[in-house]
This record gives structure tokens, sequence and C-alpha cells, in this order.
């Protein structure tokens, strides 16, 4: 008797080993106003917990230029 072979439809790596995906964050902190510093540190809690809900992602690091206007590059390297 022959069996066919089935079709796999979509992924089959299996969950377990299937590796983390690594995910920074960028925060931007563009003065050095108390208004500003408050929403810094918004926004590391923000994407700190929403990359930390998913189960397949690891947080790989959370990335800022601390005081530095977007607005120019005359003060970025």
């Amino acid at each position: 008797m022959v069996i066919p072979t089935r079709r796999q439809v979509g992924n089959t790596i299996k969950s377990a080993e299937k590796p983390k995906l690594r995910i920074a964050a960028y925060c931007l902190d563009s003065t050095d106003s108390n208004e500003q510093a408050t929403s810094y540190d918004a926004q590391i809690e923000h994407y700190t917990e929403y990359i930390s809900k998913n189960p397949e992602w690891q947080l790989a690091g959370i990335f800022a230029d601390d005081g530095i206007s977007g607005t120019n590059t005359k003060k970025r390297a």
C-alpha cells in the first residue's frame, strides 16, 4: 500500500525551536526640559512593556540620543 505525501502549509518550525526576534527601541529626549524628561521615561516604559508582551520577541536594548535635537545635524556624530 502506498500512502501519498501531504503538502504542508505554513511555517513548520515548532515554536520551541524558533529563536526569538531581538527587538531594540529608540527613544528621543531632544531637550533638557523637565517635560521632555517625563516623555523620555514614558517612551522607555511603553516600549519595554510593548516588546515584553510579545512572546516571540526579546528586548535587545533601549537606545537614545539624550538631549540632542533632531532639528539639525550639527550636534550629531
